[in-house]
């Protein structure tokens, strides 16, 4: 979830253009579209996506399912017009085949997506034991290794602003499933037991719509859960849900997933009014905006939807959605350097990795960028691929799995 692999020593260089295909081990065709990240399990590796079945729907029932936009957000985003068939897959990681596809549910979606969105944005998440898939609106599903479901949980609809689509990922650990639903309705935070799929506690939020992914780290001797808020930041007792603290300072469409170390917390927020918070939470009790838990705050060249990056002591964030990377002491917050443009990479959705003393930044337009870890910018690498990629990479021993719009990769030494 920190999106580092400590064991790990994955390619540097790759490409499928020369003649030789360099690191490129293999690479499948993806059925339907998603952005959900890829998920490894010793000799499996798990996407979502969602397919298109069925004919085209005429627009009068389109606007019978799907409310009205401003004109604005209709020309920047698009509805469904067919049925989709929401599944879970499994790729052999020898070969790139698929194992296995199980359809988790099949409906027409109730909101559109942004136009570079989609209806399978939130990633699998497994232990070994289950593997969870969390369609928003359309479900949680968890399964056994061969995609059996166990058991289902529907939580409703979703009311998501200006229909940006769904893509909150849920945090599994132990016997715990955690789900933020966060919208434009009630929103909540809700601990399930990851065996049965019930109720352990619910606790409504004071939210409109994130995507943020909810962590659980240990503080002061105990679980709790921190998840970013367009109004607070939030920790919540594991065991309860009691709200243990908060802290005001980030803004709306709030994305990057929270990073922490030593008992302090990395929030950030990068739509409109830019923020990166350091927040103590050691100690942290009851409200603590505008205290001393607050460590350092930044205003200025913050991530929008890719998280940030703690490797190495050096803290790494982006520049909106594009390549122009910023790199800060973590104690701090000075600036080591930046904000520095990554060569060849015009936008970036997917969240920077750390392995093997490098960091990873995959671009939307299939230029990847691999750079020394520190406190000092060294390109080792520029690699390229034929696809488009939104999905952040999951890497394994010397290996790294980058998911496109097209097909799934696996790039190997």
């Amino acid at each position: 979830m920190d999106g580092i692999y400590h064991e790990a020593d994955p390619p540097i260089n790759w490409s499928e253009t020369r003649k030789d295909s360099v690191n490129v081990k293999w690479k499948t065709k993806i059925p339907g579209f998603g952005h959900s990240s890829p998920v490894i399990w010793k000799d499996r590796v798990f996407l979502l996506s969602a397919i298109e079945v069925g004919e085209k729907i005429q627009s009068e029932e389109i606007k019978k399912t799907q409310k009205e936009l401003p004109v604005w957000r209709r020309l920047m985003g698009k509805k469904a017009n067919h049925y989709l068939r929401f599944v879970i897959l499994a790729f052999d990681r020898k070969s790139g085949g698929i194992v296995w596809e199980r359809t988790a549910v099949e409906a027409l979606p109730h909101e559109g997506v942004f136009k570079d969105g989609s209806w399978a944005s939130a990633s699998p998440v497994t232990d070994g034991d289950r593997l969870l898939a969390f369609f928003g609106s359309y479900g949680l599903y968890c399964c056994d290794l061969e995609g059996n479901i166990q058991w289902q949980k529907d939580f409703g609809q979703m009311d998501i602003i200006y229909d940006f689509g769904e893509g909150c990922t849920p945090m599994l650990y132990g016997d715990t499933v955690v789900v933020n639903w966060d919208h434009e309705g009630q929103s909540f935070i809700v601990a399930l037991d990851k065996r049965t799929g019930s109720e352990i506690w619910r606790t409504n939020r004071d939210e409109t719509t994130t995507w943020s992914t909810p962590i659980v780290v240990t503080a002061d001797g105990k679980l709790q859960i921190i998840t970013s808020g367009n109004r607070r930041t939030r920790g919540y007792d594991f065991q309860s849900g009691e709200l243990l603290w908060e802290a005001g300072g980030l803004y709306m469409n709030t994305i990057p997933t929270p990073v922490f170390k030593d008992g302090i917390v990395y929030v950030a927020s990068g739509y409109r009014k830019t923020v990166i918070q350091a927040i103590r939470v050691t100690g942290a009790k009851g409200d603590v905006t505008d205290t001393d838990a607050i460590i350092w705050q930044r205003k200025k060249d913050v991530s929008y939807t890719p998280s940030l990056l703690l490797y190495d002591d050096v803290l790494y964030g982006l520049k909106s959605n594009k390549g122009i990377l910023s790199c800060y002491n973590p104690t701090s917050g000075e600036l080591y350097y930046g904000p520095q443009r990554l060569p060849g990479i015009k936008g970036v959705f997917a969240s920077p990795v750390g392995a093997s003393g490098r960091v990873y930044l995959i671009g939307r337009n299939g230029t990847s960028v691999v750079i020394t870890s520190g406190q000092s910018y060294e390109v080792l690498a520029g690699n390229s691929l034929n696809d488009n990629f939104d999905a952040s990479p999951a890497i394994t021993r010397n290996e790294i799995y980058l998911r496109g719009h097209k097909y799934l990769y696996c790039i190997a030494k």
